[in-house]
Protein backbone atom coordinates (compact mmCIF):
# COMPACT_ATOMS: atom_id res chain seq x y z
CA UNK A 1 0.00 0.00 0.00
CA UNK A 2 2.81 2.43 0.95
CA UNK A 3 4.54 1.52 -2.38
CA UNK A 4 1.47 2.38 -4.18
CA UNK A 5 1.41 6.13 -2.21
CA UNK A 6 4.96 6.05 -3.21
CA UNK A 7 3.98 6.59 -7.26
CA UNK A 8 3.84 10.24 -8.36
CA UNK A 9 -0.07 10.34 -9.49
CA UNK A 10 -1.13 8.26 -6.54
CA UNK A 11 1.11 10.59 -4.18
CA UNK A 12 -1.01 13.67 -6.07
CA UNK A 13 -4.16 11.75 -5.86
CA UNK A 14 -3.80 11.29 -1.98
CA UNK A 15 -3.15 15.36 -1.28
CA UNK A 16 -6.01 16.38 -3.41
CA UNK A 17 -8.60 13.65 -1.68
CA UNK A 18 -7.14 15.36 1.78
CA UNK A 19 -7.36 19.24 0.56
CA UNK A 20 -10.50 17.82 -0.86
CA UNK A 21 -11.42 16.24 2.54
CA UNK A 22 -10.31 19.34 4.90
CA UNK A 23 -13.05 21.88 2.89
CA UNK A 24 -15.52 19.54 3.81
CA UNK A 25 -14.89 19.54 7.46
CA UNK A 26 -14.18 23.07 7.76
CA UNK A 27 -17.43 23.20 5.53
CA UNK A 28 -19.19 21.42 8.58
CA UNK A 29 -17.38 23.07 11.59
CA UNK A 30 -18.57 26.29 9.82
CA UNK A 31 -22.19 24.86 9.67
CA UNK A 32 -21.91 24.24 13.77
CA UNK A 33 -21.17 27.64 14.02
CA UNK A 34 -24.04 28.80 11.92
CA UNK A 35 -25.85 26.59 14.38
CA UNK A 36 -24.31 28.15 17.26
CA UNK A 37 -25.90 31.61 16.20
CA UNK A 38 -29.06 30.08 15.61
CA UNK A 39 -29.25 29.09 18.76
CA UNK A 40 -28.21 32.39 20.62
CA UNK A 41 -30.62 34.29 18.51
CA UNK A 42 -33.39 31.92 19.15
CA UNK A 43 -32.45 32.49 22.96
CA UNK A 44 -32.13 36.38 22.39
CA UNK A 45 -35.39 36.71 21.01
CA UNK A 46 -37.00 34.13 23.74
CA UNK A 47 -35.94 36.67 25.94
CA UNK A 48 -36.94 39.87 24.68
CA UNK A 49 -40.32 38.14 24.21
CA UNK A 50 -40.67 37.10 27.64
CA UNK A 51 -39.89 40.37 29.05
CA UNK A 52 -42.84 42.93 30.56
CA UNK A 53 -44.31 45.00 27.72
CA UNK A 54 -42.81 48.54 27.88
CA UNK A 55 -44.21 51.58 26.55
CA UNK A 56 -43.65 52.29 23.15
CA UNK A 57 -42.05 55.89 24.24
CA UNK A 58 -39.94 54.56 26.13
CA UNK A 59 -38.38 51.84 24.25
CA UNK A 60 -37.82 54.54 21.52
CA UNK A 61 -35.83 56.26 24.04
CA UNK A 62 -34.35 53.11 25.26
CA UNK A 63 -32.73 51.72 21.98
CA UNK A 64 -31.36 55.42 21.54
CA UNK A 65 -31.58 55.06 17.54
CA UNK A 66 -30.17 51.55 18.31
CA UNK A 67 -33.58 49.44 16.86
CA UNK A 68 -31.60 46.17 16.56
CA UNK A 69 -31.21 46.07 20.50
CA UNK A 70 -35.23 46.66 20.83
CA UNK A 71 -36.58 44.37 18.01
CA UNK A 72 -38.76 42.05 18.98
CA UNK A 73 -39.51 43.06 22.90
CA UNK A 74 -42.73 43.55 23.71
CA UNK A 75 -44.48 46.59 23.83
CA UNK A 76 -47.51 48.98 24.48
CA UNK A 77 -48.86 51.33 22.44
CA UNK A 78 -51.59 53.28 22.88
CA UNK A 79 -53.79 55.56 20.74
CA UNK A 80 -56.71 55.59 18.16
CA UNK A 81 -56.17 53.78 15.17
CA UNK A 82 -56.56 55.53 11.49
CA UNK A 83 -58.54 52.83 8.97
CA UNK A 84 -58.00 55.77 6.38
CA UNK A 85 -54.24 55.10 6.12
CA UNK A 86 -54.39 51.23 6.53
CA UNK A 87 -52.43 49.08 3.67
CA UNK A 88 -51.82 44.97 3.25
CA UNK A 89 -48.97 42.93 2.51
CA UNK A 90 -49.41 40.72 0.11
CA UNK A 91 -48.91 36.48 -0.18
CA UNK A 92 -48.97 36.26 3.85
CA UNK A 93 -50.18 32.49 4.79
CA UNK A 94 -52.32 31.14 7.42
CA UNK A 95 -53.63 27.80 8.15
CA UNK A 96 -52.64 27.18 4.18
CA UNK A 97 -54.75 29.92 2.98
CA UNK A 98 -52.91 33.06 1.36
CA UNK A 99 -54.06 36.32 1.79
CA UNK A 100 -52.54 39.53 3.43
CA UNK A 101 -51.84 41.10 6.68
CA UNK A 102 -53.66 44.29 7.73
CA UNK A 103 -51.31 47.27 8.56
CA UNK A 104 -52.88 49.81 10.47
CA UNK A 105 -51.51 53.41 11.67
CA UNK A 106 -52.22 54.14 15.79
CA UNK A 107 -52.16 57.02 15.97
CA UNK A 108 -51.21 58.25 19.69
CA UNK A 109 -47.92 60.10 21.60
CA UNK A 110 -46.02 58.36 19.30
CA UNK A 111 -47.94 57.23 15.82
CA UNK A 112 -47.49 53.48 14.85
CA UNK A 113 -47.82 51.42 11.65
CA UNK A 114 -49.59 48.07 13.76
CA UNK A 115 -50.01 44.68 11.90
CA UNK A 116 -53.40 43.58 13.42
CA UNK A 117 -53.06 39.92 11.45
CA UNK A 118 -54.01 38.09 8.65
CA UNK A 119 -57.27 38.18 6.60
CA UNK A 120 -58.02 36.22 3.23
CA UNK A 121 -57.44 37.13 -0.54
CA UNK A 122 -61.36 38.39 -0.57
CA UNK A 123 -60.41 41.10 1.57
CA UNK A 124 -58.28 43.04 -0.71
CA UNK A 125 -59.44 46.53 -0.25
CA UNK A 126 -58.36 48.57 2.75
CA UNK A 127 -59.78 49.13 5.09
CA UNK A 128 -61.39 45.69 5.18
CA UNK A 129 -64.44 44.06 6.97
CA UNK A 130 -62.45 43.34 9.91
CA UNK A 131 -62.68 46.50 11.59
CA UNK A 132 -60.05 48.38 13.70
CA UNK A 133 -61.33 48.82 16.77
CA UNK A 134 -62.98 52.34 17.20
CA UNK A 135 -61.68 55.01 19.95
CA UNK A 136 -58.65 54.91 22.59
CA UNK A 137 -57.49 51.33 21.82
CA UNK A 138 -54.25 49.71 23.98
CA UNK A 139 -52.08 47.49 21.73
CA UNK A 140 -49.93 44.87 23.55
CA UNK A 141 -47.72 43.55 21.31
CA UNK A 142 -43.79 43.00 19.78
CA UNK A 143 -41.28 45.32 17.81
CA UNK A 144 -40.24 44.56 14.45
CA UNK A 145 -37.87 46.33 12.12
CA UNK A 146 -38.65 47.93 9.16
CA UNK A 147 -38.14 45.34 6.34
CA UNK A 148 -35.61 45.85 3.58
CA UNK A 149 -36.54 44.79 -0.23
CA UNK A 150 -34.41 41.96 -1.13
CA UNK A 151 -32.06 41.97 -3.79
CA UNK A 152 -34.30 40.20 -6.25
CA UNK A 153 -37.56 41.28 -4.34
CA UNK A 154 -40.06 42.89 -5.64
CA UNK A 155 -40.09 46.75 -5.99
CA UNK A 156 -43.18 48.20 -4.75
CA UNK A 157 -44.58 50.82 -7.25
CA UNK A 158 -44.22 54.88 -6.79
CA UNK A 159 -46.96 56.59 -5.85
CA UNK A 160 -50.01 56.29 -3.20
CA UNK A 161 -50.81 52.37 -3.05
CA UNK A 162 -52.54 49.96 -1.12
CA UNK A 163 -50.80 46.92 -0.72
CA UNK A 164 -47.31 46.10 -0.43
CA UNK A 165 -44.66 43.65 -0.02
CA UNK A 166 -42.74 43.97 2.75
CA UNK A 167 -43.55 46.17 5.72
CA UNK A 168 -41.40 49.02 4.73
CA UNK A 169 -42.04 52.08 7.50
CA UNK A 170 -40.35 55.04 5.32
CA UNK A 171 -42.06 53.68 1.97
CA UNK A 172 -45.89 53.91 3.69
CA UNK A 173 -45.06 56.61 5.96
CA UNK A 174 -44.28 58.80 3.00
CA UNK A 175 -47.98 58.48 1.99
CA UNK A 176 -49.29 59.25 5.99
CA UNK A 177 -49.75 62.67 6.74
CA UNK A 178 -48.18 62.66 9.90
CA UNK A 179 -44.61 60.82 11.13
CA UNK A 180 -44.49 57.25 12.03
CA UNK A 181 -41.84 55.70 14.75
CA UNK A 182 -38.78 53.50 12.98
CA UNK A 183 -40.53 50.23 14.02
CA UNK A 184 -44.00 48.54 13.74
CA UNK A 185 -45.79 47.04 16.38
CA UNK A 186 -47.36 42.96 15.68
CA UNK A 187 -50.65 43.06 17.91
CA UNK A 188 -50.55 40.33 20.41
CA UNK A 189 -53.56 38.08 21.16
CA UNK A 190 -56.31 35.19 20.34
CA UNK A 191 -58.85 35.30 18.37
CA UNK A 192 -61.35 33.21 16.13
CA UNK A 193 -62.42 36.09 14.36
CA UNK A 194 -60.68 38.26 11.81
CA UNK A 195 -57.67 39.28 11.37
CA UNK A 196 -56.27 36.32 12.55
CA UNK A 197 -53.37 37.40 15.00
CA UNK A 198 -49.47 36.75 13.86
CA UNK A 199 -48.03 34.04 15.24
CA UNK A 200 -44.79 34.45 17.02
CA UNK A 201 -41.63 33.72 16.05
CA UNK A 202 -40.46 29.71 16.10
CA UNK A 203 -37.74 30.36 18.61
CA UNK A 204 -37.43 26.28 18.83
CA UNK A 205 -36.75 26.28 14.64
CA UNK A 206 -33.15 25.92 14.36
CA UNK A 207 -32.83 25.75 10.80
CA UNK A 208 -31.10 22.82 8.84
CA UNK A 209 -27.60 23.59 10.17
CA UNK A 210 -26.94 20.13 12.20
CA UNK A 211 -28.09 18.46 9.20
CA UNK A 212 -25.84 20.34 6.59
CA UNK A 213 -22.81 19.70 9.16
CA UNK A 214 -23.40 15.71 9.51
CA UNK A 215 -23.25 16.14 5.55
CA UNK A 216 -20.43 17.52 5.50
CA UNK A 217 -18.70 15.57 7.78
CA UNK A 218 -19.80 12.11 6.24
CA UNK A 219 -18.89 13.56 2.92
CA UNK A 220 -15.08 13.86 4.15
CA UNK A 221 -15.32 10.23 5.94
CA UNK A 222 -16.84 8.78 2.99
CA UNK A 223 -14.03 10.25 0.73
CA UNK A 224 -11.49 9.16 3.19
CA UNK A 225 -12.57 5.73 3.45
CA UNK A 226 -13.39 5.23 0.29
CA UNK A 227 -9.59 6.28 -0.79
CA UNK A 228 -8.25 4.61 1.76
CA UNK A 229 -10.04 0.76 0.59
CA UNK A 230 -8.90 2.02 -3.25
CA UNK A 231 -5.06 2.71 -2.74
CA UNK A 232 -5.64 -0.91 -0.98
CA UNK A 233 -7.05 -2.88 -3.76
CA UNK A 234 -4.59 -1.20 -5.49
CA UNK A 235 -2.04 -2.23 -3.51
CA UNK A 236 -3.11 -5.77 -3.15
CA UNK A 237 -3.21 -6.18 -7.14
CA UNK A 238 0.10 -4.80 -7.59
CA UNK A 239 1.37 -7.81 -4.96
CA UNK A 240 -0.59 -10.04 -7.05
CA UNK A 241 0.89 -9.53 -10.17
CA UNK A 242 4.58 -9.70 -8.94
Amino acid sequence: MLQTLRQPRWLILTVLVVVLAGVFIRLGIWQLDRLGERRDLNAEISARLEAEPVALEDLLAEADGDLESIEFRRVVAGGVFDPSEEVLIRSQVELGQAGFHVITPLTGPTAVLVNRGWVPLNMDEPPVDALAPAGETRVVGWVRLSADRPALGREDPAGEVDVFSRVDVERIGGQVPYPLAPVYVVAMGESDELPVPVDLPDVEDEGSHLAYAIQWFGFAVVGLVGFYFLVKTKGNGSAGES
